[in-house]
């Protein structure tokens, strides 16, 4: 049966943390996700990890900076399918902030003196397929996949 576009394939092995939305909790997701993937076969100095990291730096630094003003936690979650012949990586980050959606549309190019707007662009660069979902009321879940070719 196929998997819906958006949706994760069976996977093999899960990661999941919940974190404050503060500058300390974002780092700590790039790095909690680093130690997992090396753990599970992507090493430290590898591109497809850096590019990992990168993206859950991004994703969990848009979720701190809309839901840690308001004091409410983020969870990361890493999936990681080991389909053959290629595993995919898909990394979700949820806050809690459902009552702010991403803009419509690609995201924009921003004007260089902006302090901020550049990490949704970074994914896009990065990631092979990148999306949004709101999942009720109250949580929404930015996720990005990265295809790992062995």
């Amino acid at each position: 049966m196929p998997v819906p576009v958006g949706e994760p394939a069976p996977a093999s092995v899960t990661f999941a943390v919940q974190l404050s939305s503060t500058r300390r909790g974002a780092r700590l997701a790039r790095l909690l996700a680093a130690q997992w993937l090396d753990e599970h076969g992507m090493p430290y100095r590898c591109t497809a990890s850096h590019s990992a990291a990168l993206i859950v730096a991004e994703l969990a630094a848009n979720a701190v900076r809309h839901c840690g003003n308001i004091g409410r936690d983020f969870r990361l979650r890493l999936v990681l399918s080991e389909a053959k012949p290629e595993r995919v990586l898909r990394v979700e980050v949820t806050d809690a902030r459902a009552d702010k959606p991403l803009p419509p549309g690609a995201p924009r190019p921003v004007d260089g003196e902006e302090e901020s707007g550049r990490g949704l662009l970074l994914v896009d660069a990065v990631a092979d397929r990148w999306g949004h979902r709101v999942n009720d009321p109250v949580t929404k879940t930015l996720w990005a996949e990265l295809d790992l070719w062995e």
